[in-house]
């Protein structure tokens, strides 16, 4: 048997026969994979989506079925929130990290209203209802949750705040599942082929760099597939690639709960091996619930060297990422008796010390004398007078820390819940064609999700929400390119 690989396309004229034909081919089946065949299917194309997996889902089923989505819906009028399209695309420019993708941001700021209409003609259920407080997902079937860093510094001087994570109507955790239900069954009803336990070996590119098709293994045998408009990779990161996070992101590796089933970086991969440059593959997103009871915001959090690092009040996802940025393998979630409670037992973060005075603590925990205890007492003096000079943090969430006995929680790297998923990927254009390291987009071949480095492409500027919005949204410009580029490519052929 041919030794296919995902390292470089087969080439198209060492086929000897196609056995399956389509126009569109997707590989992977999420929310990107299904929105992508939704926009094809819709635009003529005969399409096909090859699974890995025995049904749909990867990362998008293990989701809350949060989307990120702004600019003044009708969820967040009748809440009373008044956003804009100039305020979202703010937010979005800002949590994108340095290089975030201003064409990408500007299009999904300028048709987010469009999109949120588009989730629910497809049949994705909204109650419409607001969540108040600061939350990860609702238990609740409501709508409306903050979702990000929109009310903390520096976020909320560029930005005018307002709440944009939308959630799907469900009851519980993890109504991701139920909006991959949705889009599969519309794709499903526009007559899109579903191929399961399909693995891709690897892609078929012509002479030119064009990709042409797939090879497909298929109950344990090599199918050669011809996609004659063009291949769509929504495969998912690589947080389940071992390999592929020692070379590109190794502090994840510090982490040891990836989020993402099939996540092996198969697609990228691919797309690499077909001239496309994969760019931020160092990023990844972090989150550790530590705000679950919402009372431990109003604490401080510090690292081994007793110092204070970031605003408690920032997305919790940006607060953990940057505790991994600190010297050390824990970080110290500092908390009087006024505010202490708990926290959400997943989050697995244990008692460290405990005090009566804050001197105690800090020589419980082994610091150096007059290091945590002074921190602590700085911020004291400042939240008495209502405000944090050292970080910002917002007055709401500002408490003085002097009712005993106090208490030192500790979050440890490679012990506490530390969630974590890949955000680098291939290229693209908005479009989702795929680019190679020149610039120049390679002919046939799209992706979209997190194949790509599309909206959330800074760990640090991540909220919950964005993954979905960016694999929804850009998975059905995928589609509908791949479609309507492909048949251009025909018509000319013909001719």
């Amino acid at each position: 048997m041919t030794d296919f690989t995902t390292a470089r396309p087969f080439a198209h004229e060492d086929v000897a026969h196609w056995d399956i034909e389509t126009e569109v081919a997707i590989v992977g089946f999420g929310a990107s994979g299904a929105s992508a065949a939704i926009e094809a299917a819709q635009a003529g194309a005969r399409t096909t989506i090859f699974e890995m997996g025995s049904g749909s889902g990867g990362a998008s089923a293990l989701s809350g079925g949060e989307i990120y989505v702004g600019g003044g819906t009708d969820v967040q009028q009748a809440a009373g929130f008044d956003d804009s399209v100039e305020a979202l695309e703010a937010y979005l420019m800002m949590a994108g990290g340095p290089d975030a993708d201003a064409a990408k941001v500007t299009l999904y700021a300028r048709e987010s209203l469009a999109h949120f209409q588009w989730l629910k003609d497809q049949g994705v259920p909204y109650k419409g209802t607001f969540v108040p407080g600061k939350i990860i997902e609702p238990e609740t079937d409501d709508t409306l949750i903050w979702s990000g860093s929109e009310e903390a510094w520096p976020f909320s001087e560029k930005s005018r705040p307002a709440p944009r994570g939308h959630v799907i109507q469900h009851m519980g955790w993890g109504g991701g599942r139920r909006l991959v239900d949705v889009l599969e069954a519309k794709a499903r009803e526009l007559g899109v082929e579903v191929r399961c336990d399909a693995r891709v070996l690897s892609l078929v590119a012509d002479r030119d760099g064009a990709v042409t098709g797939l090879i497909v293994k298929i109950d344990n045998k090599p199918q050669f597939v011809r996609a004659s408009r063009g291949v769509v990779l929504c495969t998912g990161g690589f947080c389940m690639n071992q390999d592929m996070l020692r070379r590109y992101a190794p502090e994840a590796l510090r982490l040891s709960d990836p989020i993402g089933e099939n996540d092996n970086g198969s697609g990228i991969l691919m797309g690499m091996g077909a001239g496309g440059d994969a760019i931020h593959m160092d990023q990844f997103f972090t989150t550790c619930p530590w705000i679950m009871p919402p009372s431990l915001v109003y604490g401080i959090i510090v690292n081994e060297r007793g110092q204070r690092f970031i605003n408690e009040d920032c997305y919790h996802g940006r607060v953990s990422r940057t505790m991994i940025d600190q010297p050390g393998g824990r970080v110290f979630l500092l908390a009087d008796n006024a505010i202490f409670e708990r926290p959400f037992e997943l989050s697995r973060i244990e008692i460290a010390a405990v005090g009566e005075t804050w001197e105690e603590v800090e020589q419980e925990l082994g610091m150096a004398e007059g290091t945590l205890a002074a921190t602590v007492h700085t911020f004291n003096r400042y939240a008495a007078e209502g405000h944090d000079p050292v970080y910002r943090k917002h007055p709401q969430w500002l408490k003085v820390l002097n009712e005993g006995p106090f208490v030192a929680l500790e979050l440890n790297f490679s012990e506490s819940f530390f969630s974590f998923f890949t955000l680098g990927g291939l290229n693209t254009l908005p479009t989702g064609e795929v680019l190679d390291s020149a610039g120049r987009a390679v002919r046939g071949l799209y992706a979209a999700g997190r194949a790509t480095s599309g909206l959330p492409r800074w760990g640090h500027g991540y909220s919950s929400g964005m993954s979905l919005a960016d694999c929804t949204f850009f998975g059905r410009q995928a589609g509908k390119q791949a479609a309507t580029a492909g048949t251009a490519t025909l018509v000319e052929a013909a001719e």
